[in-house]
């Protein structure tokens, strides 16, 4: 991916998110900063992972070119430098029917979750006897076990734009996104497209590709595009190949650090909280020793889903 070509004024800060900070190139264009920091059960940790910024705006970008080969509509314009990228902008309202009765130019306030195999939050609503064996095309009374690779890919959304991600049903969904049903079958379908593509890519690299999320925005012309990233350690898990066909999941993704504050007993003090309506406890940082761990972590998976070694990039 070629670099972009400096502006003659700086961008202008918008705002922060958890892992990026979004500036304002003109009127039809954005710039997203990627930043060292990392994020678990919508909460942001007070640590820095060294080079995580970089190693999801260059996998980000290497995505974007494949979806260039598949011919999907996208917003990414190009490489700022090592840790920002250039988009097409979109507005960005919680609820798009404010913009009229049929608004374009306008992000989708949704999270389109497709899974392939049985893992992360869809374990945990399976063991509280939330989905059942048969919800996941499994036959009725099916023992589930964690890893289990799904008979079919189970497609879910949840909401965007709230402090907490919720699950919602494809009506709410669609009356949420301002969508028609078959604009949300598209959606389903490129994801689909993206994700094969994406297998035969990694797989001779040794991952699988277990779950991930991506988002889409409808731009002036009312086309559907594929928008901010995805294929990274922070949206979607990779498995280890060698090590599942023997049984074992070795995790690929930020996952690692779900299970770090859920053995440590955080995630069980803030599910709690959450449940009660109670304040949040905060949530803390991680021991030095693990950061390491994360930041190769991290380099590790760019390589693996590139296939290309990681230098750091100095920057512009």
């Amino acid at each position: 991916m070629a670099k972009m070509a400096a502006t003659a004024s700086p961008p202008k800060f918008l705002r922060r998110g958890k892992v990026k900070e979004v500036y304002e190139v003109s009127p039809t264009e954005l710039e997203f900063r990627f930043t060292n920091a990392i994020s678990v059960f919508d909460k942001t940790i007070p640590s820095e992972i060294p080079h995580k910024g970089e190693t999801l705006a260059r996998t980000a970008a290497h995505w974007f070119g494949l979806c260039d080969r598949l011919s999907i509509p996208h917003h990414f314009l190009g490489l700022a430098g090592p840790t920002s990228m250039r988009v097409r902008r979109v507005q960005v309202v919680p609820q798009p029917r404010s913009l009229g009765p049929h608004p374009t130019n306008y992000l989708v306030p949704l999270e389109l979750i497709v899974r392939y195999y049985l893992a992360g939050s869809m374990w945990d609503r399976v063991t509280q006897g939330k989905v059942t064996a048969e919800a996941l095309g499994f036959p009725s009374g099916k023992k589930l076990e964690y890893g289990m690779k799904l008979p079919e890919p189970h497609f879910e959304v949840t909401t965007k734009l709230e402090p907490v991600d919720r699950l919602l049903p494809r009506d709410e969904a669609l009356e949420l996104a301002c969508l028609e049903p078959a604009q949300l079958e598209a959606i389903r379908e490129t994801i689909l497209t993206i994700d094969e593509a994406m297998q035969r890519e990694i797989g001779p690299r040794g991952l699988l590709h277990v779950d991930g999320k991506k988002e889409f925005g409808v731009d002036a012309e009312g086309v559907l595009r594929v928008v901010d990233t995805f294929g990274t350690a922070d949206e979607d898990r990779f498995w280890d190949k060698d090590a599942y066909a023997r049984g074992r999941q070795v995790d690929f993704s930020k996952e690692f650090v779900r299970q770090h504050y859920r053995q440590a007993g955080y995630y069980e003090l803030l599910s709690r909280a959450r449940a009660s309506h109670a304040a949040e406890p905060p949530i803390p940082p991680l021991p030095p020793l693990l950061v390491d761990e994360v930041s190769r972590l991290y380099t590790t998976v760019f390589e693996r889903l590139t296939g290309a070694p990681f230098s750091p990039r100095p920057p512009p």
